[in-house]
């Protein structure tokens, strides 16, 4: 997608073993957290979020789509390669824009404005809200 003018990041907070130490052992405050998370998601146009077989039980994931409807930013829900529909976090069910299967062409659809819905296979399907979007 980078050849193609996007400029994609990859916002995961990755840490050094140390500060993964004090997360597992529940030493960094939730409000630090959203701080670093609310700092990643600020910078994006568009929140894409993967869905995979665990995604809708991560502890962070509904908080962080919430985040970046509060923002006001597009959020799009891709399926991974085999994920399945029951995967879909309540949160991406109520705000996205659109949520696709594993194709580039949906992808950049998607990211484009095109909101569609589709199943994780790509086939359409009805969207879970009329909610819709505005650019300013």
């Amino acid at each position: 997608m980078s050849g193609k003018g996007y400029d994609v990041r990859n916002s995961s907070v990755r840490m050094k073993p140390e500060n993964q130490r004090r997360m597992d052992e529940k030493r960094v405050s939730e409000e630090a957290i959203q701080r670093i998370l609310r700092i990643k998601i600020t910078w994006a146009s568009t929140v894409v979020v993967l869905i995979g077989k665990d995604t809708h039980s991560r502890p962070w994931v509904n908080w962080e789509i919430d985040q970046a409807n509060a923002q006001g930013k597009r959020i799009v829900g891709v399926f991974a390669r085999g994920g399945t529909e029951a995967d879909i976090p309540p949160s991406l069910e109520k705000y996205s824009s659109a949520i696709v299967g594993w194709n580039t062409n949906s992808i950049m659809a998607a990211i484009d404005g095109n909101n569609e819905f589709q199943t994780s296979d790509g086939t359409p399907r009805v969207p879970p809200t009329t909610a819709t979007s505005y650019a300013c």
